[in-house]
């Protein structure tokens, strides 16, 4: 297929199998961090609120890709971009992976982060490229490798930590994102949509969707505080694990990834759901879930059995409930607008990013200060204004509704036969 064409050949599984780990691929730089952090602090002599920015930083990298070089998709082709944004992922895994001091880390890691929004590219490619009645469980499916790749990439980090340091972990990732760039290259076929505007337009017009579509904005509120809530837990983490409570070493954190990972599997049902129609009370029951998911957490701080027990199964709870919300937000943001699903796309996962970026900023400080008792209330807090945030916009629908159903149909023009 020559490029620059539209693609029509469709989404099979082998196509639909690569996009989805290339997604979790790119978005794992992201977060393997976060069970090395007082790892990576004592190796550089950080203290734990200056470690604890490097998820900040990596976050805010993502989130300004996210406004900035995801609306690209619906100006060039779209697989010359996602192949260009892991390539350079690869690049700047390297400058992370070798960096001597606290300034070259966090410029690597947020160098990284800009890049690695290949994922957010990809995301509505593959929605672009399925049958409109598929939409829901192919992006689940995307979804799925992507929150496995920031799930496990916890327990990659901690395993490869444990046997070469924290540096092999990033220069193993840089090694997978070019054999990344290379496979869609060859696999994938050329996709280009055309939104007749210049790139400065089309940075203004993705602004301008918030203005234009109240979905995006209810939608948008949703994601950016269920993201935040995530941060929160999981920035948190590594400080809990390896604190007095229960004193674990970098290995054992990270094996943490693989009891969230279990929350993947609400992507897929979340996304087949939606097919169904019930988009919405998928969302609601999600966030009551969240919710009800620091209850447990809130038990976990103290160390011991049954402390441990509550820990994680509030992990798998969040998780579930955190994938749950988003591909139930994306799937509805995704149909607002077919012809411009990029922007679409970056105007929520920006606000989405934004929202992880603040959680975790305030987990370094509510840490310092409160323990895990206080990260325990930020969370639930968070959760507890998803649920507000849930009933607003029903509350809003229904209105809307009503009104569409009471507004007079205009009169019939009366038309003069002419003589």
């Amino acid at each position: 297929m020559k490029p620059g064409t539209e693609a029509r050949a469709g989404l099979g599984r082998g196509m639909l199998l690569l996009m989805s780990v290339a997604a979790g691929l790119s978005v794992a730089g992201n977060y393997f961090a976060q069970p090395l952090l007082d790892l990576i602090g004592r190796d550089l002599q950080l203290p734990a609120s200056t470690a604890a920015l490097v998820v900040t930083v990596a976050q805010t990298g993502y989130g300004l890709g996210l406004l900035l070089l995801v609306p690209l998709g619906d100006l060039v082709e779209r697989r010359r971009l996602a192949v260009t944004l892991c390539a350079l992922t690869a690049v700047f895994l390297t400058v992370t992976a070798s960096a001597p001091n606290a300034a070259l880390l966090l410029t690597g890691t947020a160098l990284t982060g800009l890049t690695s929004v290949a994922a957010q590219v990809i995301a509505p490619y593959a929605a672009t490229l399925a049958a409109p009645a598929e939409r829901g469980r192919t992006l689940g499916t995307v979804m799925t490798g992507l929150l496995l790749g920031i799930l496990l990439a916890r327990t990659a980090a901690g395993l490869l930590a444990g046997l070469g340091g924290w540096r092999t972990v990033y220069w193993v990732n840089a090694g997978l994102m070019l054999l990344m760039a290379v496979l869609l290259r060859l696999r994938l076929p050329a996709l280009r949509t055309t939104a007749g505007l210049g790139y400065p337009a089309l940075l203004r017009s993705t602004l301008a969707l918030f203005a234009q579509e109240p979905v995006l904005r209810w939608r948008a509120a949703l994601g950016a505080l269920t993201f935040a809530g995530f941060s929160v837990l999981w920035t948190a983490m590594a400080f809990l694990m390896s604190g007095p409570a229960y004193g674990w070493q970098e290995s054992a954190i990270g094996l943490l990834g693989l009891v969230g990972a279990a929350g993947s599997l609400a992507a897929s049902v979340a996304g087949r759901l939606s097919d169904r129609g019930l988009v919405h009370r998928v969302t609601g029951a999600a966030a009551v879930l969240l919710l009800g998911s620091w209850g447990l957490l809130a038990t976990g701080g103290s160390g011991g059995a049954w402390s441990l027990a509550a820990l994680l199964a509030g992990v798998v709870v969040l998780d579930l409930a955190v994938q749950a919300i988003h591909v139930s937000n994306q799937n509805v943001v995704y149909g607002v607008r077919p012809e411009a699903r990029n922007r679409l796309n970056s105007a929520y996962m920006t606000s989405y990013f934004a929202g992880g970026a603040v959680g975790s900023a305030l987990t370094s400080v509510v840490w310092g200060a409160g323990g895990w008792s206080g990260v325990s209330a930020l969370g639930a807090g968070l959760a507890g204004a998803v649920v507000m945030v849930w009933t607003g916009e029903r509350v809003w629908q229904r209105r809307t509704a009503d009104r569409t159903r009471t507004e007079p149909e205009p009169a019939a023009e009366l038309v003069t036969p002419a003589p």
